[in-house]
């Protein structure tokens, strides 16, 4: 049986090194994931969204999600579900997120 909560420390790690191009900010403190499921198997179901629908890296950035999660033991495969409901807005950010962009 995996320890759930230190994968999911791990993948959130991992997530924190994928930067948005157009913003300064890792995609996970931006407030891009919307959730992360991990079964009992260690199968990764993340949901996610980006800063705008047309967001020219969007296939680099999921791909990105995929590949550094995948390489993180304990993980058996994973899958990229990618949403805009809701749409991403600013309030979704961590607070330090917010003070690195300039937003509070």
């Amino acid at each position: 049986m995996i320890d759930k909560i230190s994968l999911e420390v791990k993948i959130i790690e991992a997530l924190q090194k994928i930067y948005d191009p157009e913003m300064p900010a890792n995609i996970y403190d931006l407030g891009l994931i919307y959730n992360i499921d991990i079964s009992d198997t260690g199968y990764v179901n993340i949901k996610m969204t980006l800063t705008a629908p047309a967001c020219p890296v969007a296939g680099e950035i999921i791909m990105e999600v995929d590949t550094k999660v995948r390489e993180i033991d304990g993980v058996s495969d994973v899958n990229v579900m990618l949403t805009f409901d809701p749409p991403w807005n600013r309030e979704m950010m961590t607070e330090e997120a917010k003070l690195e962009l300039g937003f509070l």
